[in-house]
């Protein structure tokens, strides 16, 4: 039985009600994540699409559907495909417009040549073959298609508090308690979490075939005080707690 599924499944309500309790944090990821959807790596990336920039995009783990709901609803950006594992967090999805397919990154039966997008949000850090998974992706993206890959880095703040609360199994540990913000990502989905560095985002995008490679970032406040204001996107991944990578497939 997927112990990651399961965690989603009991716990799916709360994945909302965290980021309703984190509400300019919810905006500056939307934010970022909006950015880099219209993200054209510097002018290369010309995905063949009808419907304009960024064509037919498919959501790797779309969860609760909330992410798509405040593109469609707050950005004109259609995000309405993705797969997701959790029933619950599937059930949540549907009831807000997406077309969802309840499967695994890794099991899914993926198309060729047929988005225009595929997006990762949040996602990278619960899919066991990140590798396999993002090669994939590549053949299912049409030529001039764009990858992209959002997420915590490992490297950063939220990265190093995740994986320390996650070693210690709570947050109310001396060693944490102090230090994260009032409302903290929830511990269960921690745990089953794994944080992987930039750097090895990009190799695993590079190996995959991907070029072009541009980067966007968010949440610049140390962990305490990232829900205190809303951020607008910044370019670059050294400086901010949520990172969007976007590649071309040539």
């Amino acid at each position: 039985m997927n112990h990651k599924k399961i965690i989603f499944d009991i716990h799916a309500n709360d994945y909302d009600a965290w980021f309703k309790d984190n509400e300019n944090l919810l905006k500056s990821e939307a934010n970022l994540v909006a950015a880099a959807l219209l993200d054209d790596c510097a002018g290369v990336a010309q995905p063949l699409c009808d419907a304009g920039f960024p064509g037919r995009t498919f959501s790797v783990g779309c969860g609760s559907g909330l992410f798509e709901y405040i593109l469609r609803t707050s950005y004109n950006i259609d995000v309405h495909e993705g797969l997701e594992p959790s029933d619950g967090m599937a059930a949540i999805a549907s009831k807000r417009g997406m077309e969802v397919s309840i499967t695994t990154a890794e099991e899914m039966d993926w198309p060729i040549d047929m988005y225009d997008t595929i997006l990762f949000n949040g996602t990278p850090s619960y899919i066991t073959d990140l590798n396999g998974v993002v090669k994939k992706a590549y053949g299912a993206l049409k030529m001039g298609g764009r990858v992209i890959l959002v997420d915590v880095p490992k490297e950063g703040n939220y990265g190093a508090l995740y994986n320390l609360a996650m070693t210690l199994g709570t947050w109310e540990h001396p060693l944490v308690s102090d230090v994260h913000p009032s409302q903290p990502y929830p511990i269960e989905f921690v745990k089953v979490a794994n944080w992987r560095t930039t750097a090895e985002k990009i190799a695993c995008i590079e190996e995959a075939g991907f070029t072009n490679l541009t980067f966007k970032q968010t949440l610049t406040k140390h962990p305490l005080y990232s829900n205190t204001v809303e951020e607008e996107p910044i370019s670059g991944f050294d400086a901010g707690d949520y990172v969007a990578i976007i590649a071309v497939k040539k």
